[in-house]
């Protein structure tokens, strides 16, 4: 992932160099999320049974802390609540998915 500085939005002058900005911010969230997704996998090859895959305790947890973490950073909760709340249930999924995968491979 690169490491270059994120801009203001203010630092951006016309409408295609702040398009662009979004662009290769859209194109660093994708990267986090690859990475996130494969902590999910890893998650699917531990868990033990299928039960353990939704935890509504864990998940609560998760959107409380992004809650005050978008606070923080500035980010509306409005935004950040309904948009991991989202990326949680794609998350069970996949996780599900993963872990049924497996569970065949090993009958």
């Amino acid at each position: 992932m690169q490491n270059d500085a994120i801009k203001p939005p203010e630092a951006y002058g016309s409408m295609e160099e702040l398009r662009l900005a979004i662009d290769t911010l859209d194109a660093r969230l994708v990267e986090l999320l690859a990475v996130r997704q494969a902590y999910i996998e890893r998650a699917a090859q531990l868990k033990t049974g299928r039960d353990q895959v939704r935890d509504p305790a864990r998940i609560e947890d998760v959107v409380q802390k992004v809650i005050v973490a978008a606070k923080e950073a500035g980010l509306s909760p409005a935004i950040a609540e309904p948009v991991w709340r989202t990326l949680i249930e794609a998350s069970i999924a996949h996780e599900f998915e993963k872990f049924d995968l497996r569970d065949q491979a090993a009958r």
